[in-house]
């Protein structure tokens, strides 16, 4: 069951952006999303927040510093998704740049898990000759064991991260982190990329002070780094709100004149993508998908490595390889969805026996654990996240570890912070959970594989304590309808560079229109006409991924975009969920 909201705006808010010339249907769209002056959709840098706001930015700064001069050697101790590749990349090219002596570790996921872990530690202790200083990027605050492992080895710790701290910090020399107790920074969703971005400004300036550039005469330009802390941050699906948006918007501008590392633009061939055209659509959905496989199937490494390297066919090979394993992970991806369903048929029966949950006690299902000894432990999120959007409910989908444990990935919805309710569980049931941690809408755990039942149960307990019924039926937020004379190219077009994500919704619309026409292209998606009812236009029209047919009258909730199509440019409604006509319910 869903239901079809309208966003509210506040009027005063419309009154102002209306008085600065915004047309109407700009002017709501922006108020409701927050913006109440045309100055806060500005994406200068001199709008972004001050690095001195990080808690002990000046102080890793001056560590940084010391250690380069004193030619110390520094270990990167990376993630395995795309804001983890990012930030790594932008440590190395940055660092290297003001003459560090840098190289990076990557954990493998299969063998030793998310950030730093006593063993990867070790494994970093190993190396010939060992690092004298670790530095995590997008990782490392809920390391204890790991740093103190670190301690007793004889290297120190840099923190760079983003995540929540859990009740206990590391002992490490340094953290930087905006959600760390008694940081002022004010964008607290700034991704792990743009907090390792941030320390190299801070660093630059400390050696600025140095007279570390005298001899060259010319200071690195870190600007050259934005299109991976843009793609990065639009990757880690973090709310894309000030210092965020700033960075996103540099970035993809860098990206369209051209002035993209050759492991982007190699990415962007290999997926027969035009980068002078790229959008956050691109970054989130063509490239860090591309980025991500390596860690789901492989090792993130060759992911970073191709986004280092600065010789183009290399990059070129590296982003094939990268474009491979992204096909292989969709054909696991797809056998177990299809895989995951099935086992949802009961649930799903449950689901359908009442229009309102928990009504007369017909409904009790707030929350999915599924898990399957054949399943792929890299696509697991992947897998949370498609149940989720079907059902509406917080899912997690569990995988088989290492040593008798199995490993989950959970996607939650609104109402719902999963990190928190995790950290219920473990409370009210000591030593179920062995180790988890993530954000509001995704986390991750482990459990030992004998106590899946009782971890489901507990989940449960937790998900009905903390949800409403009301919370279990669907929202679907659009801006309201558009008017013939709003559904122009020109609307395309100015939505299509905006910088849209997590936190700024690409704007919808909803609307009732006749199907005057309807084709199967691709195999898999319909290809539509559309006429308003009781207007004359007639507009090209999309759902992707569906093939049976619409009904006559419909009910839509739809995007504006642009297609391009044989050279022609024309504008196109996306369409994103239907309803027979009259069958939608609005509240």
């Amino acid at each position: 069951m869903a239901n079809i909201t309208i966003r509210e705006f506040p009027a005063h808010a419309y009154e102002i952006l209306s008085a600065h010339g915004f047309p109407s249907v700009l002017a709501r769209i922006f108020a409701a999303r927050g913006i109440n002056h045309p100055e806060q959709l500005e994406t200068t840098f001199a709008r972004m927040a001050s690095f001195e706001q990080l808690k002990n930015i000046q102080r890793i700064a001056v560590l940084l510093a010391d250690a380069i001069a004193a030619k110390k050697r520094l270990l990167v101790i990376a993630d395995y998704d795309t804001d983890g590749a990012t930030a790594c990349a932008v440590a190395l090219r940055a660092l290297r740049q003001f003459g560090a002596m840098v190289e990076y570790l990557v954990p493998n996921r299969f063998e030793y898990g998310y950030g730093l872990t006593p063993e990867i530690v070790r494994l970093a202790a190993d190396q010939v000759p060992p690092p004298d200083i670790l530095i995590t990027v997008d990782n490392g605050i809920a390391s204890v064991e790991g740093v103190e492992e670190a301690n007793r080895l004889g290297m120190q710790v840099f923190i760079t991260d983003h995540h929540l701290p859990g009740d206990r910090l590391p002992d490490a020399a340094v953290i930087v982190n905006p959600n760390q107790p008694g940081c002022s920074f004010p964008d607290k969703h700034i991704a792990g990329v743009g907090v390792i971005f941030y320390v190299m400004l801070a660093l630059r300036a400390e050696l600025r002070e140095r007279s570390a550039f005298t001899a060259t005469g010319k200071e690195p330009n870190l600007a050259s780094l934005l299109d991976l802390v843009a793609l990065g941050t639009v990757a880690d699906v973090v709310r894309l709100e000030g210092t965020n948006r700033i960075l996103v918007q540099q970035g993809l501008q860098r990206i369209r004149n051209g002035y993209c590392c050759a492991g982007i633009h190699a990415l962007f061939k290999a997926a027969g993508r035009d980068f002078s055209r790229v959008t956050t659509y691109e970054l989130g959905f063509i490239l860090a998908p591309r980025l991500n496989a390596a860690g789901r199937l492989d090792d993130m490494s060759l992911g970073i490595e191709c986004l280092l390297t600065e010789d183009e066919s290399h990059a070129l090979r590296l982003a094939s390889e990268l474009d491979e394993l992204n096909r292989q992970r969709r054909e696991i991806e797809s056998g177990m969805r299809d895989e995951a369903m099935d086992k949802l048929d009961d649930v799903i029966d449950l689901l359908n026996q009442s229009d309102t949950p928990a009504d007369n006690g017909k409904q009790s299902v707030y929350s999915l654990c599924l898990y399957d000894p054949a399943w792929h432990q890299g696509v697991i999120g992947l897998i949370a996240s498609r149940v989720k959007d079907r059902l509406h409910r917080p899912v997690i989908i569990f995988a088989q570890g290492n040593e008798g444990e199995i490993k989950g990935s959970g996607r939650s919805i609104p109402g719902l912070h999963l990190r928190d309710a995790l950290d219920l569980v473990a409370k009210r049931y000591p030593g179920l959970i062995v180790k988890f941690g993530g954000h509001a809408m995704a986390a991750g755990l482990t459990v030992y594989e004998q106590h899946f039942e009782q971890f489901r149960t507990a989940f449960e307990q937790v998900a009905q304590s903390l949800l409403t019924p009301a919370d279990l039926i669907q929202v679907i937020e659009t801006d309201g309808e558009l008017a013939e004379t709003d559904l122009t190219l020109e609307l395309a077009q100015y939505l299509t560079n905006q910088v849209w994500g997590q936190g700024f919704p690409e704007p919808s619309f909803n609307g009732c229109f006749r199907v005057e026409n309807q084709r199967i292209v691709g195999e898999k998606h319909l290809k539509l006409k559309l006429r308003k009812t009781g207007a004359a236009q007639v507009y090209d029209g999309i759902l992707f991924f569906h093939t049976e047919r619409l009904p006559t009258e419909i009910d839509a909730v739809y995007r504006v975009q642009i297609n391009e199509y044989n050279g022609s440019t024309r504008m196109q409604l996306l369409l994103e969920h239907w309803f027979e006509s009259g069958q939608a319910h609005y509240g």
